[in-house]
């Protein structure tokens, strides 16, 4: 029977063939079908026969191709066939496809519908034939019947698509599903349609069938909806992040964590490449994601940038078209989130308000981390972002040659915060990729050397964090050290150091860079410029600080130990220690000659030398030896002679100039230090022979008598007394500077040496005494021909040689005296003669303590807690372990509160400002030691405000520093706008209003303000903080609108919606309570100048902040309806409690400055630059008025708009102001000055015409201005 019909089917004609086949039953001929298809046979064959045969032209024919597609789909979808035979066949069922009538392809596909629909699938092979017929269906304009009704084919296809989209699919054929539209024509409503329902699919699907399924979705995308397709991908990824380290992090269900996170990781890798991949070929998938990335930064930034977000944009930049726009944006949000994080961190009301996510940084690092998992497409991205950050906001030098830069203390600004992180990329990245530690290192180095006027310090510290991490590995990347060393001798002195410092644990490891450096330092200790002889010597001192040699003390030995940046590779064999000792005393031989350069030179040496014993202890004798020779240079040997050192030998002359020749003040300094060191660490640890001890012995002999003739020289046998010349315009005047700065540095040196041998002796204190009673007389008549000749010297502060250790036993004994004495004795009980430069002794303890605490604070923060612990005396021998920082600050905030309660207390007609000042700012300091959280800073708040409500001072400084304190502990506890609000109405009670004829009410919430202070001191700080708050309502504002343009997941919409109300309704509230204080403001009769310019400016951005907020409003009406009642009050206060008085504030400050501008021209004989002068500060003055009027006009064409949309009327709030024209009439502007002319020509009519022409001048001068 199949021979016959594929025989029939040759012939030329099809009757004979369909006569036969209408003979056949269908079961014949399906089961004919079917037994070809299971045993292999030609079926292709038989096939095309029976569609020759069965015309769709007839019904019968038509009738048995359905049959026939029926038995082929169920005989291909059953898997029982072989794969090429099931290929075949679906390939001739595609083929015949168009031919069919309509009604036969809703049938077919209603088939597959309902096989999809009740999960019948089998292997899924027979979906590739769906695409065809829903194609081909759309494709029929004949009505098809549909329930009642009748649709056309492509309406009919659009319904097929929603059944088929709202079925359950099988997870096993998600994919396949998903693939079947990729070939059918689709709507824009359509695709969005699939999209949505194959993005709510990935939850269910297994990690691994993800990839394929992202595939098929961004294969889609190419029809349209592609912003659709990845926001779905990066939230999906954003969610499943989230969930595994929330898995992660429960240490008690470790055991339940579901997806493995390096399988996670692979897998995100892979779709990444993906996506990269897509938009090779689809350029504007990448405009839409870029578009998608920075519309998120305007909202809910977290929503959008996410680690597998970062890591896709990393991937992207590999796109040389869309390199610079990734690096843009992420810079962009990096500073965004940093300033996001520093506004939140200063301010509880916003802390309050909108929940702490996490931090850009943290996703970043995450990044770095997860690119373990062979993500090397995000690699050389992160590298650039790396440097990129490191580049952009890295320290900058600015003007006076300081840098922006302050390494002893934390990151705090954004663009620190930055810098920091581009150097924490770069490590971490370092530190997983073996591959890129070559191009990391080489791109450090390139910068250190080629930015030489450009602060390098941060890379500086990266490449020593590097090179810590691992110096062995580090070896590979010699060469590009080496080359570096060639540019030691153009390199500043400062980099040169840092660098060296930097690489010194690799000069441990390899012999090879030690020689290189070794051979590049001698070059340059013999070259023309000093610098470089200056980095030989700095460099030759730090390979002596690091090579031991065998019996050298170990570092815990030292008085200070060797910093973390080192690695101890102590290698010390003996062949190792002897060549060290060799290696040491070759270059202790170069540095010898080093003594005799420039002071500059000679001055790094005797700096040196002292940390060089510590570390090498075996080099002492050496040293010390080489210290000796060189004193014994300056040192007078005969006792009974004065001065004992000849300071004409520390100078040279070449011509007219005078230079220093030996820095002997270093030099004393020097060995003084070391014979300390020497005479502690070496000599109770071994029996030194005689000779060894010989040095010692004449350095302290020496010292000695340099000690008592110094004592016993007058300033005279010095050639400095007090007729002497200090004019730095001569050689002389040169000369005795340079001597005079020599004495008072040895005065220093042997003032710490005598107390340190003195082992508290009255003798010896008195020698000290001694000492500093002639540094005091010199330093004295210093200042004062400085002073008289208002030379630059009177601004410089002379280097003290007293060294760290020596002044820190001072303060100790010294800081709890000062505690003790400040604390313990009242002011008023001290002898009025114990005054030192017009200052009491109280004050002087009370600076001392200001200083320390806030040296304290801002460069050894994370002493801190030990530091008020040793001040804390009186629970020492108690076991308070567990006192917290903010106990032990509460302790001495409440001692220095009663010293300011007693002092404020006091009857004294002389009040000390400067002491109640201090102690203020004293307590500010604590106060931020306070946890924002805690009772201790409510407390410390309501004493302040109780200070400020009780006191009326009239002191303006400290009104203003018990304001600040005032402000700064109100914003961490609530928003200050209720304060400003009472300020306020204080101020205009106390100035009064613009109407004289109206008396105002004094409130008298704060006593602190009153006439005195009102203006400018407390209205200043009042528009300052009031400022501050506008930039968080500003802030707010930008947050809802961002919020606007972001579609949500139903689950997280109705949180957004509580979110954005309470947004809302702080916004209004601030602006409701500002608009009050303002209110009062703009009322108050306030002198001329920064007063008034400074309310001016606030009053235009109230207005601006407002327009946004109208502007916001207009957005929510466009897409969900109404505005709420309390933006409509806030509306009506603006116009009846604000804008009135705003336009009457104007006129105000116009009146006033044109009375200034009468004043100073009826002066103008006498002095013509007070014209000047006056006219100058009105145009500053009055330059916010224009922009002011812009801004309420501004507002009020949005309240227009919005009230249109709205369907509420808010222009019923808002009086038009009656002087708004700012054109000027030439006529009468004429008139007014040929009237001014004729009235100054007659003034001056009796004058002279000489007098006459000059007084004709101003008004010409006048009127060009006019």
């Amino acid at each position: 029977m199949d021979q016959k019909i594929i025989s029939l089917a040759a012939e030329k004609t099809a009757n004979k063939l369909q006569e036969f086949l209408q003979c056949l039953k269908d079961d014949e001929l399906t089961g004919l079908l079917q037994k070809h298809a299971v045993k292999g046979k030609s079926s292709g064959a038989l096939l095309k026969g029976i569609f020759k045969g069965s015309p769709c032209s007839e019904e019968a024919g038509a009738l048995r191709r359905l049959k026939v597609y029926k038995c082929c789909i169920q005989l291909v979808e059953s898997g029982d066939l072989h794969r090429e035979v099931a290929s075949e066949i679906t390939g001739l069922l595609m083929l015949e496809v168009h031919s069919l009538p309509g009604s036969l392809l809703v049938e077919l596909a209603n088939g597959f519908v309902d096989v999809v629909r009740e999960a019948n699938l089998v292997n899924g092979k027979s979906l590739e034939l769906l695409p065809i017929i829903l194609t081909a269906l759309a494709t029929k304009k004949e009505n098809l019947a549909y329930g009642k009704g009748e649709l056309n084919g492509e309406e009919y296809k659009k319904q097929l698509i929603n059944t088929l989209c709202s079925s359950r699919w099988d997870q096993k054929f998600i994919i396949q599903l998903t693939s079947v539209f990729r070939d059918v024509p689709l709507s824009i409503e359509e695709l969005e349609f699939v999209i949505e329902k194959v993005l709510r699919l990935l939850p269910k699907l297994d990690l691994q069938e993800i990839p394929p399924l992202v595939y098929q979705l961004l294969l889609l995308s190419s029809k349209g909806s592609r912003t659709k397709v990845l926001e779905g991908i990066i939230a999906f990824f954003r969610q499943l992040d989230e969930s595994h380290s929330e898995e992660q992090s429960g240490h008690d269900l470790l055991d339940l964590v579901t997806v493995p996170s390096g399988e996670l990781r692979h897998v995100e890798g892979t779709i990444i490449l993906h996506i990269v991949f897509a938009i090779k070929l689809d350029r504007d998938l990448g405009r839409e994601l870029m578009k998608h990335l920075k519309a998120g930064q305007q909202g809910d930034a977290n929503k959008t940038i996410c680690p597998f977000s970062i890591a896709l944009l990393l991937s992207v930049a590999r796109i040389q078209r869309f390199e610079e726009q990734v690096f843009d944006l992420l810079k962009t949000s990096i500073l965004k989130s940093f300033r996001d994080l520093q506004l939140l961190h200063s301010s509880k009301f916003l802390q309050n308000l909108v929940p702490q996510k996490s931090c850009i940084s943290t996703m970043i690092l995450e990044v770095v981390k997860n690119s373990v998992h062979s993500w090397d497409h995000v690699t050389q991205g992160l590298v650039e972002l790396g440097f990129i950050l490191m580049d952009s906001y890295g320290p900058k030098k600015i003007l006076g040659g300081k840098t922006t830069e302050a390494s002893l203390v934390p990151s705090k600004t954004p663009s620190q915060q930055a810098c920091r992180l581009g150097a924490n990329i770069l490590l971490e990245t370092f530190k997983i990729h073996e591959m890129i530690r070559k191009e990391i290192v080489e791109q450090v180095l390139n910068r250190v050397v080629s930015k030489t006027s450009s602060p390098i310090s941060h890379f500086l510290d990266l490449l020593s964090n590097i090179i810590t991490y691992a110096p062995l590995v580090l070896q590979s990347c010699s060469s590009k050290v080496t080359e570096a060393f060639d540019y030691l001798s153009f390199l500043p002195l400062h980099t040169v150091q840092g660098l060296l410092k930097a690489v010194q644990p690799l000069l441990k490891v390899s012999m090879s860079m030690r020689d290189s450096l070794i051979l590049v330092l001698r070059k340059a200790m013999f070259a023309n410029q000093l610098d470089a002889r200056k980095s030989a010597v700095a460099g030759f001192l730090l390979l002596l600080k690091n090579f031991k040699i065998l019996g050298s003390l170990s570092s815990s030995q030292c008085s200070q130990s060797i910093g973390a940046t080192q690695v101890h590779v102590d290698v010390h064999s003996r062949y190792n220690s002897v060549a060290n000792e060799a290696f040491c005393l070759e270059i202790l031989d170069s540095l010898r000659r080093c003594l005799g350069q420039q002071a500059d030179v000679r001055l790094m040496l005797y700096e040196g030398f002292y940390d060089v014993l510590r570390r090498n202890s075996q080099l002492a004798n050496s040293i010390m030896h080489t210290l000796l020779i060189q004193l014994k240079q300056y040192y007078e040997p005969k006792q009974d002679l004065l001065p004992p050192l000849k300071l004409e030998a520390c100078i040279l002359a070449q011509g007219d100039q005078i230079f220093l020749q030996e820095p002997l003040a270093h030099l004393l300094c020097c060995i003084q230090h070391c014979l300390a060191w020497y005479r502690n660490k070496v000599m109770p640890s071994e029996e030194e022979e005689e000779e060894e001890e010989g040095f010692q012995q004449d350095l302290e002999d020496m010292l000695e008598s340099i000690t008592s003739r110094m004592i016993k020289s007058e300033l005279e046998d010095f050639e400095l007394d007090k007729s002497a010349d200090f004019s730095q315009a001569t050689s002389v005047g040169i000369k005795n500077n340079i001597y005079a700065l020599l004495v008072m540095g040895v005065c220093e040196v042997l003032i710490e040496y005598n107390f340190n041998i003195g082992n508290f002796s009255k003798n010896k204190f008195e020698e000290v005494l001694s000492l500093f009673k002639c540094y005091s007389r010199l330093s004295d008549i210093l200042k004062e021909k400085a002073g008289k000749g208002k030379s630059t010297m009177a601004n410089k502060t002379v280097r003290s040689f007293l060294s760290m250790k020596f002044v820190s036993t001072l303060l100790v004994a010294l800081f709890r005296v000062l505690l003790w004495r400040y604390t313990s004795i009242p002011t008023a009980v001290e002898e009025s003669g114990k005054k030192e430069k017009g200052k009491t002794i109280s004050l002087l303890c009370l600076e001392a303590l200001q200083r320390i605490f806030h040296t304290v604070q801002q460069f050894f923060p994370s002493k801190t807690h030990q530091f008020l612990k040793a001040l804390d005396i009186t629970n020492e021998d108690e076991g308070g372990g567990d006192v917290t920082i903010t106990q032990r600050a509460t302790f001495q905030i409440r001692q220095f509160q009663r010293s300011l309660v007693n002092l404020l207390s006091s009857q004294d007609d002389d009040f000390n400002g400067k002491e109640a000042l201090l102690l203020v700012t004293i307590l500010s300091s604590l106060s931020k030691l306070l946890d924002p959280s805690s009772p201790q800073l409510i407390q410390m708040l309501s004493w302040t405000v109780k200070m400020c409500k009780e006191n009326s001072l009239e002191d303006a400084s400290f009104c203003k520093g018990l304001m600040n304190l005032l402000f700064s502990l109100h914003v961490l506890c609530k928003s200050p706008v209720s304060l400003l609000r009472d300020l306020s109405q204080d101020i205009h009670g106390q100035l009064g209003d613009l109407d004289q004829d109206i008396e105002v009410e004094k409130p008298n919430h704060f006593a602190m303000v009153n006439l005195r202070t009102a203006a400018p001191t407390v209205c200043l700080q009042v528009l300052s903080q009031a400022e501050k708050v506008l930039e968080d309502v500003d802030w707010l504002i930008t947050k809802l609108k961002g919020y606007l343009g972001h579609e949500t997941p139903s689950e997280e919409a109705s949180q957004e919606v509580s979110l954005n109300q309470a947004l809302e309704k702080a916004a209004i509230l601030q602006l409701g309570t500002l608009l009050t204080a303002f209110h009062e403001l703009v009322q108050t009769a306030l002198p001329s100048g920064s007063c008034v310019d400074s309310l001016l400016r606030n009053l235009s951005k109230i207005y601006t902040i407002l327009t946004a907020l109208v502007k916001y409003y207009l957005q929510v009406c466009r897409s969900s309806g109404g505005i709420p009642t309390r933006m409509e009050k806030l509306v009506k206060l603006s116009g009846s409690h604000l804008t009135p008085q705003c336009y009457a504030f104007i006129s105000y400050v116009q009146n006033i400055q044109n009375e200034s501008l009468s004043f100073a021209g009826e002066k103008k004989k006498e002095k013509a630059a007070a014209v000047t002068t006056a006219m100058a500060r009105v145009l500053r003055e009055t330059k916010p008025i224009p922009n002011l009027i812009f801004a309420i006009e501004q507002y009020e064409k949005f309240l227009i708009h919005l009230s249109k949309k709205s369907k509420v009327n808010l222009m019923q709030y808002m009086k038009l102001s009656t002087s708004r024209d700012f054109r000027i009439n030439g006529d009468i502007l004429d008139t007014a000055l040929q009237e001014q002319e004729t009235d100054e020509e007659n003034e001056t009519g009796t004058a002279t015409s000489e007098q006459r022409k000059d007084s004709q001048e101003p008004p010409k001068k006048k009127r060009k201005k006019k």
